[in-house]
């Protein structure tokens, strides 16, 4: 499953790009979740990151590390392709 997540730095952390990116790092691939992309962004949000989780949980613990770790916060959303979002339109429409 594909997430997109979004999130914030610390102000602590803002500062320490590579080793905050390092450690992140570790944990994605301990928990078997694979980064695909990452922008960084301006605006409420310091970042905008897609990766591919085995299983909710896997992205739940992550989001809950990185908080707990005090590198910021991580809004996480499932991210559906056009082909699913199309077969649930049409699952919609004939109900």
């Amino acid at each position: 499953m594909k997430y997109v997540l979004l999130g914030t730095l610390s102000p602590e952390w803002a500062g320490k790009h590579s080793e905050r990116f390092a450690e992140a790092r570790a944990k994605l691939d301990k928990l078997g979740l694979k980064l695909e992309s990452v922008h960084y962004t301006q605006g409420h949000y310091d970042f905008v990151d897609v990766v591919d989780a085995p299983n909710p949980e896997a992205m739940m613990a992550f989001s809950v590390w990185y908080a707990s770790r005090g590198l910021g916060r991580i809004q996480s959303m499932p991210a559906f392709d056009a082909g699913t979002f199309e077969a649930s339109a049409k699952l919609a429409a004939s109900t």
